[in-house]
């Protein structure tokens, strides 16, 4: 099968889960003023988009902030899918079907640009750690090039000290291994990225690693820090090329 036939096939079944979703996932809101079809919808458009996911660890409580390395948009299927956590995202997501389909999985939003609302955004945060759904965030700010770990941003990380309840912070190592370079959407438009990973050829294992809880500090610096080293640490025995460092 060529890729462009194998990106119609994908664009297809993701099509057809849509349908499939939408109505159940809508009416549940309407009658019970929440809905968990999300997080069947993150991990089944995965499956459909070629991941093949393995996850390892303790499963992820309500009231946990994840923090998480960032490659690719398949990250957010594939750690919504396997977590059920909602993601913070940038404020400048895409279209406004994508702005939608963010909103149903209770996206935050913020502007990393914005430094000086940095300690509302992480209010914002601590405030939806209060919901019983994990909250995922990429500290490298960005997806990187897929050889190494960009260093992580602390500002948001605040969101672990200012929370009023006793939170769970936990690393999360996304695996891809030897494949890793290749999934990284770095430098690359949009629409192609889409376009040449739909039409990937095969499966695409992907381990996703819920590594222990960090112990919880006021020091949002020292989190980062930690964090970024348990993660690397994970992907370097794994044997990936996404070097810690």
């Amino acid at each position: 099968m060529s890729a462009r036939l194998r990106v119609a096939a994908r664009l297809a079944g993701l099509t057809a889960l849509f349908l499939a979703c939408i109505v159940p996932h809508l009416l549940s809101k309407l009658v019970l003023g929440r809905s968990r079809v999300p997080p069947f919808f993150l991990g089944a458009a995965g499956w459909i988009a070629g991941a093949r996911v393995r996850t390892e660890g303790e499963p992820a409580r309500p009231h946990s902030l994840l923090l998480a390395n960032h490659l690719s948009w398949l990250d957010i299927l594939i750690l919504g899918g396997a977590t059920g956590c909602a993601f913070v995202s940038k404020d400048a997501l895409g279209n406004g079907f994508v702005h939608w389909l963010a909103d149903q999985n209770g996206t935050l939003y913020v502007k990393r640009s914005h430094r000086k609302g940095a300690k509302d955004q992480a209010a914002a945060i601590a405030a939806a750690l209060e919901r019983t759904q994990p909250v995922t965030l990429f500290p490298e700010g960005t997806t990187g090039t897929g050889d190494r770990l960009l260093p992580f941003r602390s500002t948001l990380l605040e969101a672990a000290a200012v929370a009023p309840r006793a939170i769970t912070v936990r690393p999360v190592a996304v695996d891809y291994g030897a494949a890793a370079s290749e999934i990284a959407w770095h430098g690359e438009p949009a629409r192609d990225n889409v376009l040449r990973m739909l039409g990937r050829r095969g499966g695409l294992p992907v381990t996703v690693r819920l590594l222990p809880p960090l112990p919880r500090s006021a020091d949002r610096k020292a989190l980062a820090r930690a964090a970024h080293d348990a993660i690397g640490d994970a992907l370097a025995a794994s044997s990936s090329p996404r070097a810690g460092l």
